[in-house]
């Protein structure tokens, strides 16, 4: 024991020394205290109690010895601050050894301020963050920059990787954007040969010699590449004498849609009725005008056989190739048609002056509504008027109303083109009135009262198929009878009393049966034809 040092007797104790519990005497001399770490654990309130008293007390004995004391922690309390990102400790004034946390910012008393935790934070997210956008927007540039580049070349020859594999697209094959650019010179205004609703149509040759009609889309939108890939898909499906032939387009991933036609030379009906074809002296006759009706009923009457619907019938669409035989084309709002079902519900869709009224009413799509749009067709071949035309009276802008007020009122004479020798040439005023009794059935509002298209077929053929010569004679004994009548009635006697019914009779004509039925008064309920639908 060291000369001058107390002697420290306590009860018997634990000691902890690298975690080993052993037993302590009793009496605690200063070089076993330099050799041994003691720890106490006491209440905070203890040892504040220890310190404020001045009696002679353990704490007055324990200063006196090499002891160092320290304040520890509990166990929640240093818990929370190493949640907070602090680090345990004290004061490290020997006077107060107060608990406090060791933070970022300097100490604090319980726990590091989350304020400036989440400050801290979000600064280094925001530096962070904002590196990242710059990043990501200069590889967002540099990628559409290449990929625009790729596309821009991959355009010009959309389809080179497949052409050269031979592909074949909806059943035809596939035309690369630069084979097109060349057939139609860049799309050369001076080979325009008409524009639609949804593109141009250019005149094009192939390097196989082939003459092509070019369709040009204006633009290439979701609504364009639907129309697009139906009327390429329809055409593909079909084969008929009097429907366009499609030879082929460009893949739906090409910078332009096009779809590939073979040419049809002498333009469309439209053009011959009342466009450029009949102002430059070209004239269609009665016999080609009954011909161009029977083929597209024949063309129509096929479609409605196989399921589909034209939905844009017009004399636009209906095209004349070299010996004036009929090719329908624009297949772009053609529909398949279910066949268990009676109607399709669709947003109408169609040309003014053709559409069905019913379907543009009720929205509900039939092949009836290509029966009506036929029956204009027919009216312009009849009249050789436009199916439109501001020109005329509001309630006649339409040439489907103005074609029924004059059947309507036995002014048939108005209706009819003069040209075809309507008053001078009895076949053609028989056929005329006949085809115009037709037109007049398609035309009906409800489309229950329409004929079907090959009901239409029919009828078309029986009007070319009489025997006019004996119905001109049938009709001239008709009027001879009418004759005799009249001068019966002329030589009359006649009495004071009947000279206002003598008069009347002198004025109007005894007709015993009209050979024109359009002679009398034609009304919806009239119509000779069945619907089967």
């Amino acid at each position: 024991m060291a000369a001058g040092l107390p002697q420290l007797v306590l009860p018997s104790l634990i000691l902890i020394n690298n975690g080993i519990s052993i037993k302590v005497p009793q009496i605690i001399t200063p070089s076993l205290l330099t050799a041994l770490r003691i720890v106490l654990m006491v209440d905070k309130r203890v040892v504040d109690e220890l310190r404020s008293t001045n009696n002679a007390s353990i704490w007055s004995i324990l200063t006196k010895w090499p002891i160092r004391t320290a304040y520890v922690a509990n166990f929640t309390a240093c818990s929370k601050c190493e949640e907070s990102g602090g680090r345990c400790g004290s004061s490290g004034d020997p006077s107060s050894n107060q608990f406090v946390c060791h933070c970022r910012d300097g100490p604090q008393s319980h726990v590091c301020s989350i304020k400036k935790k989440m400050a801290g934070l979000l600064l280094g997210l925001g530096i962070g963050g904002g590196a990242l956008l710059v990043l990501v927007a200069f590889i967002v540039i540099w990628f559409c920059k290449n990929v625009k580049l790729v596309i821009q070349r991959a355009s010009l020859d959309c389809s080179a990787s497949e052409l050269e594999k031979g592909s074949i697209y909806f059943g035809v094959p596939l035309f690369s954007y630069s084979q097109l650019i060349e057939a139609t010179a860049n799309f050369d205004h001076s080979r325009e040969l008409g524009t639609g609703g949804f593109g141009i149509v250019y005149y094009g040759k192939l390097k196989d010699g082939r003459e092509v009609a070019v369709k040009r889309l204006y633009e290439k939108s979701c609504k364009r590449v639907e129309q697009f890939m139906n009327e390429a898909e329809i055409l593909t499906r079909l084969r008929h004498q009097n429907l366009v032939s499609l030879y082929g387009c460009t893949s739906q991933h090409c910078r332009e849609l096009l779809l590939v036609f073979e040419y049809v030379k002498n333009g469309t009906v439209a053009d011959h009725l009342y466009g450029k074809m009949m102002k430059s002296g070209l004239y269609l006759p009665w016999n080609v005008r009954l011909t161009i009706a029977m083929e597209t009923a024949t063309a129509l009457s096929y479609l409605h056989a196989s399921d589909i619907i034209h939905r844009d019938v017009k004399t636009n669409n209906i095209l004349l190739d070299g010996n004036f035989s009929v090719k329908v084309a624009d297949f772009g709002l053609s529909r398949l048609f279910p066949t268990d079902v009676t109607h399709v519900s669709t947003a109408p869709q169609g040309t003014p002056g053709y559409l069905d009224p019913q379907y543009h009413q009720c929205y509900k799509l039939t092949d009836k509504s290509d029966v009506y749009s036929f029956g204009v067709v027919l009216i312009e071949l009849i009249s050789s008027l436009p199916a439109i035309d501001m020109d005329r009276h509001d309630h006649e802008i339409n040439l489907s109303n103005y074609a029924i007020n004059r059947i309507q009122r036995c002014a048939f004479d108005e209706l009819v083109d003069p040209q075809l020798g309507f008053a001078l040439n009895f076949k053609v005023r028989r056929m005329t009135t006949l085809v115009g009794e037709l037109a007049f059935q398609c035309l009906q509002h409800e489309k229950e009262l329409r004929p079907t298209m090959n009901e239409v077929l029919e009828g078309l053929k029986g009007i070319e198929g009489a025997d006019y010569e004996a119905l001109k004679t049938e009709e001239m004994a008709k009027n001879a009878d009418i004759k005799l009548v009249e001068t019966r009635t002329s030589i009359l006697p006649s009495s004071p009393t009947d000279d206002g019914n003598a008069h009347l009779l002198n004025n109007h004509r005894v007709y015993l049966s009209s050979p024109i039925s359009v002679i009398d008064k034609w009304v919806s309920k009239s119509t000779t034809y069945s619907s089967s639908k």
